[in-house]
């Protein structure tokens, strides 16, 4: 079996659902089930003998201990993350707590497992880590994109704290030999995101008549991957991935933040007309900035297409209209996870 950490999030979510139907080995699903963990992202599971879905804090090293042996696990894949920049500047604590803390101790874990293990079980045992590229900082308008061998410059709470996660397991392979392998991700997308992150929240907001919050100018740019093509990166550097190594995972698909926003304004036009006939972008609204916003993010993806073979199979004008298709498509799940403390929380970041 492999044990999944946050795999009721956002890209746990759907790593555990392509890994079944992919007819990968059973998951023993490990979640908080916080305000973004949800299980009904993981409904089509339920009476499916192969997997396993326990409420658990990831810093409960005794429930972690208990589980890999319990159940023979042979790798770890470690989603679970405080991973919202807006929400780790109002309350940084959190973020310290679940991505430098409760990864330590998942770490330790994963090392007295380890190490009890013989022979091939031992040889084939991984632990993959799930980072972001936001610890390389920000690029100028004309720099490289973030390569595996970038110097981290963390600007916020939330990158300083995947940062320190990173570099524990970096540590934890060379001080003690642990087989780990880490992946840097660009901005993801898909089904289930919760809409605090740009692409829901501009759906939900389209569809409700409210305003469709822009950071400044609108003209920080992010690399966009497709949920699904991560979670194909990530099974590959399960299976092949050197132990030690980085892989950055990228979409190949830098777009500023206005013209994702005018993107998704322009299919929701075509998919689902406003009763009054105008065009969504009338609803764009420009507030202001959040304190030591990133400008730029780049992924430079050729050491896993060169070494891994992988590739994203979604381009961004594929991707996105897939997107759209399925929120407007499960509004239901929508109206489930926008509560009042949502609402609330709109306000205070948007206001």
């Amino acid at each position: 079996m492999i044990l999944v950490t946050g795999g009721a999030g956002f890209i746990g979510s759907n790593f555990v659902l392509e890994w079944l139907a992919g007819g990968g080995e059973p998951v023993v699903n490990l979640d908080k089930l916080t305000y973004a963990g949800n299980l009904a992202n993981l409904a089509s599971l339920e009476g499916d003998v192969r997997h396993r879905f326990v409420h658990g804090d990831i810093g409960d090293r005794d429930l972690v201990e208990r589980l890999l042996a319990e159940h023979g696990v042979r790798a770890i894949v470690h989603f679970a993350a405080e991973s919202h920049v807006d929400r780790s500047i109002h309350g940084p604590e959190d973020f310290v707590a679940t991505n430098v803390v409760g990864t330590f101790r998942l770490l330790e874990a994963a090392r007295k497992h380890w190490g009890g293990l013989t022979g091939r079980d031992r040889d084939a045992f991984r632990f993959l880590h799930v980072s972001t590229d936001e610890v390389y900082g920000s690029l100028g308008p004309q720099d490289p994109a973030f390569a595996e061998a970038n110097q981290y410059q963390p600007n916020s709470p939330y990158s300083a704290s995947k940062a320190a996660s990173d570099h524990l397991v970096r540590s934890y392979h060379h001080t003690y030999g642990l087989p780990v392998v880490t992946t840097n991700c660009s901005n993801n997308y898909g089904p289930f995101q919760f809409p605090e992150k740009l692409i829901p929240l501009v759906i939900h907001n389209a569809l409700a008549g409210k305003p469709l919050p822009i950071y400044g100018d609108g003209m920080q740019i992010r690399d966009w991957l497709y949920v699904g093509d991560h979670c194909a990166a990530i099974r590959r550097a399960l299976a092949a991935g050197v132990p030690g190594e980085v892989y950055n995972i990228g979409g190949n698909s830098e777009k500023p933040n206005l013209e994702v926003v005018q993107t998704l304004c322009a299919i929701l036009d075509d998919e689902r007309p406003r009763a009054d006939g105008g065009p969504y972008a009338d609803q764009i609204t420009y507030v202001t900035d959040r304190p030591g916003h990133d400008r730029r993010y780049a992924i430079d993806a050729r050491k896993i297409a060169r070494d891994l073979g992988w590739q994203p199979a979604e381009t961004f004008a594929t991707g996105i209209r897939r997107t759209v298709r399925w929120y407007l498509d499960h509004q239901d799940w929508v109206a489930n996870v926008t509560s009042g403390a949502y609402r609330e929380w709109v306000q205070k970041h948007y206001a």
